[in-house]
This record gives C-alpha cells, structure tokens and sequence, in this order.
C-alpha cells in the first residue's frame, strides 16, 4: 500500500471520528450544531433560487438526505487530501483540520437559536481527529517503512539472486502483519465513528419528544370533517387520502426539531391589541374542528407529487387572530417556527371564512415530527411556502411594506395563491395498453375555489369531459376519470382543469419559481 494512500485514508477515517463525536456531543447541545447540519443549513439558507429548484426536481422529498450526503462525500474528500498533506507536514494536516473546525463552528453559531456551547460538538470531534489521525500516520508510516526493507542474502542459501533463486517478498511477513493491522486499524475506526454518530442521532430524535407525542390525547372536534361520500376515489389514481408515512415533505430544516410540547409556546403579538401567549394544554383546551384540507408546494412541477390530501385537527386560526384584535394596516401574519423560518400570509385571507388552522392532528394522530409536532399552520388555498409554518412558535402581524419572510428575499412572490392544475395519473407516461376502452384517471386541484370540470385531450384533439369523482369540500383535490377508446399507434394525452370560479388553467408552462407551476399535463401512452 502507498503510503499516501494510506495517509488519505486514515485522515478520511479521522473525519469520519469527528463527525461522529460531534454528533453524539450534540446530543446535549442540540442536533443543529453538529457539523454536517449546521453546514448543510448554511447551505440551504444561501443557496440561488434555481439551485434550489433544480435540487428538488431532481431528488424530490429526499432532497435533504441528497444534500446531507453530497456534503459528507466533499467532506470526505477534504479529510483524504488532509491526510496526504499531514504525512507530508503536520502542520498543514493541523491546518486542514483547524480549517474543519472553523467552518462547522461558524455554520453552527449561525443556527437559530444557538446556544453559547453551540461551538463544542465540532471542537471536540475536531480534538479526536487530531489524536485519530497521528496514531493513523504513524501506523501507516512504519507500514511503508517495513515495506521498503529488503533483508541481506535472502535469497536460497543466502545467495541472494544467485543459481536463478526467487527474489525475497517485499517487506516479507512482517509488512503483511502490518498491512493487515493497519487495515484492520481502519475497519475498527469507522465502525466506531459511525455507531457513535448514528447512536447520537438517534439519542438526539428519541429525546423527550417521541414519548410526549405517544402521550397526547387529541380533543374531540366540536365541529367534526364532513363524512366522505362514496365515489370519492378513481381505480388507480392517487389515494383520496394520504397517509402520514407517504405525505410529501419539503422544508428548509436537514433536521426535524424536537420540540417538546410540555415546553412549547405560541406567542400572538406585534400589530395587535390583545397579545397572546398560548401554551400546549391551553391550545388543546380551545375549540377544535376536523377538516380536509389539500397542500401543496410552490416547488411542485407539472404532473408533480409533492401534494397531499388530510384530515386535519386545529382550531380556527381566524379565532385567535379575532381575540388578538389586529391592528388598521397588518396586512401580514408572519409564521415563525422553532428553528427560525419565516412565512407571511395575507391577515385577510386568514380572515375571510376559509378553514386556516392551527393544527395539531394529522389523520386522526398528533401531528408526525416531520411534520410540525406539535402543531403548525394549514391553509387552504396558498402554496405551503407563504402559510404552512411546522413547529410554530411565533403568529406576528405586521405589513407587507415591513418584512419579507425566508422565500421573499430569495426571488419568490410574497403572496402565492395555489394555481388551477391537474395530474394525468393513469396511465403512466410511456405505459403500454391494448387498443379498445383505457380508463384515464388523475387528480385536479384549486383549492378554496374548488374545481368544476376536467377535459382530456387526444393527439392535439378536441377536449372531451372527464367524469368527476364525489368530493367532501372544495378545499381538497377532485378525482377524475375519463374512457378512452383507443387505438393502435402512440398517442399524446393532455388534460386541463376548470375551477369554481369558472378559469380554466393556462396552457402557458411556466416553472415553479416565482409563484408555481403551470400548464397542462400530458403523457405519451404506446397503443398495441
């Protein structure tokens, strides 16, 4: 083995180590001021409108897994050329390493909320590697040295390469030993680094939270969701109602905060005469009311799937704002979560009947982690970016005129009603049918307008009517379906939706970026 090899190695492994301890240190100091998180929300903050796009097209809800791992390989790349450097001059591995060090304590203090020892997760893991990579080098240092030994007279009878004798093995036994005891060195250093990591994380999501959220007891609604009328769902169309596991996810935050409710606040203050502070067994003592309410998110693409149907348990966010008694001229209601994200809804869109919530149920259980436990803002009819706030903890009414919430200063419209659209999910585009009658189904959504019609399309056609399925409100997408005689050759298929308010959506495309997506969704459909 190179040494050089070796030696990047062995600084991989003690990167490998400091991620690991910083991680299990985070435990006690938050799980946004490990490293990786805390470069990787730096990350997220900072990055252009169109990378962000771009990221989300690509790896959808996983967007944040591929971000976490694009940042642990570039990491690992760094640590192996420290390596290479270190074996060279340890000063310069000192450097790299102290470099290290700066970074995630800078990105950590910069963490919403950091506390003063935000800096210790990366200072201690940074310290270890320092001690990983110096036994690492010197393993891998005396490894080349008893390679480059080549016994006297080893050759048959001490000949050497006399009388056509072999020459001796390189290094001979001993280097293999080391080989292996270096290697083996290696193994026990990763394994180590990743059980103590993966243990902190765990440690860090299993705190408090998990066991209060087993613990809640949601009110019974005084109002109860309209029953669901039968015919409400297509044969092979996306479920009617979403499960929480499969429910789309898209955030700013790497990490799902912790947050627990025995602990937790709402604060109703600013423009307002009557400030409020709400703690959790005084919101679960409000009046609650059950409702089906489809989100989506502005990232969403045409024919995308990052939208979802539930049932969801809160009390009227138009109540609070009420006894709040908001101020002439507070035209926004600026959402705040835990970990410091912004949203501003329009006061008077919150105001004017729709069914906005506070919500603190999901389908029937306390709201997922993922997913704002515990509680958070629905709204009907705005893209989840101006109105969808997880893990709330501040309600301020202010004005438009006064403060662009986290998406505005990032090049997205500050006010974002949902568009008009519709999905062909069945069939597939490029699936395979046999000619004769192909049922054609999807989903259409305007929500709070509610969607009156769906037409289909056929090879530049004229528009034919879908069959729309039963639905409980017009706050939630409407399930269509339409019979297709098909026949042999490739066929384009188009569809297009009208809302209640009589528009119908444009066939003008249009990216996500800066207030969603639109045109009309097609598929090719390869007829036998």
């Amino acid at each position: 083995m190179k040494l050089s090899v070796g030696a990047g190695l062995a600084g991989v492994a003690a990167a490998a180590v400091a991620v690991g301890v910083a991680e299990a240190v985070a435990v006690v100091t938050g799980p946004l001021t490990a490293p990786l998180p805390a470069v990787g929300g730096v990350v997220v903050d900072n990055v252009p409108g169109p990378v962000k796009d771009f990221g989300v097209s690509v790896f959808g809800v996983h967007d944040k897994t591929a971000l976490i791992v694009g940042t642990a390989v570039l990491l690992a790349a760094y640590a192996y050329g420290v390596g290479v450097l270190a074996v060279r001059s340890w000063r310069l591995g000192l450097a790299g390493i102290v470099l290290f060090a700066a970074v995630g304590v800078a990105a950590a203090q910069t963490r919403h909320d950091a506390g003063v020892f935000a800096w210790l997760p990366t200072v201690v893991g940074a310290a270890l590697a320092v001690v990983v990579l110096r036994v690492l080098l010197d393993r891998a240092g005396s490894l080349v040295t008893e390679q480059a030994r080549v016994p006297v007279g080893a050759g048959v009878g001490g000949r050497g390469d006399e009388l056509g004798a072999p020459p001796p093995a390189v290094g001979g036994p001993a280097y293999v030993d080391d080989r292996r005891y270096f290697l083996k060195l290696l193994g026990i250093t990763f394994g180590s680094a990743a059980v103590v990591g993966f243990g902190g994380r765990w440690l860090g999501s299993r705190q408090t939270v998990t066991a209060a959220r087993d613990d809640v007891v949601l009110p019974a609604p005084r109002q109860t969701a309209p029953p669901l009328p039968s015919g409400v769902q297509v044969p092979g169309v996306t479920p009617y109602i979403s499960p929480n596991k499969d429910f789309y996810r898209i955030d700013t935050a790497l990490i799902p905060p912790q947050v627990d409710p025995a602990t937790w606040q709402l604060r109703i203050h600013g423009m307002v005469r009557n400030p409020i502070t709400l703690t959790w067994e005084q919101l679960l003592q409000r009046p609650m009311i059950e409702r089906y309410v489809t989100l989506a998110c502005v990232s969403n693409e045409v024919g995308g799937d990052l939208i979802g149907n539930a049932l969801w348990l809160g009390t009227p966010i138009r109540e609070l704002l009420a006894e709040a008694d908001p101020l002439p001229g507070a035209d926004q209601v600026v959402q705040r979560s835990v970990d410091g994200w912004t949203c501003g809804s329009p006061t008077a869109t919150l105001m004017d009947g729709r069914d906005a919530l506070l919500a603190v149920g999901m389908n029937g259980e306390p709201l997922p982690v993922d997913h704002g436990f515990p509680a958070r803002m629905v709204v009907p009819g705005l893209y989840g970016y101006v109105s969808a706030c997880k893990w709330i903890t501040e309600i301020e009414l202010s004005r438009f005129a006064d403060f662009d919430a986290y998406w505005v200063p990032r090049g997205w419209s500050q006010q974002a009603p949902i568009k008009t659209e519709s999905r062909i999910d069945t069939p597939r585009d490029g699936a395979d049918r046999k000619a004769g009658t192909v049922t054609v189904g999807g989903v259409a959504w305007a929500q709070h307008r509610g969607i009156d019609k769906v037409e289909v399309q056929v090879d530049d056609g004229a528009w034919a009517e879908a069959t729309l399925a039963a639905t409980v409100s017009s706050d939630t997408w409407r399930e269509w379906s339409y019979a297709w005689a098909a026949t042999p050759g490739k066929h384009r298929l188009r569809v297009r939706a009208t809302d209640g308010s009589g528009a119908t959506q444009t066939s003008t495309p249009a990216s996500p970026a800066p207030d969603g997506a639109s045109g009309w969704h097609a598929v090719s459909v390869d007829v036998a």
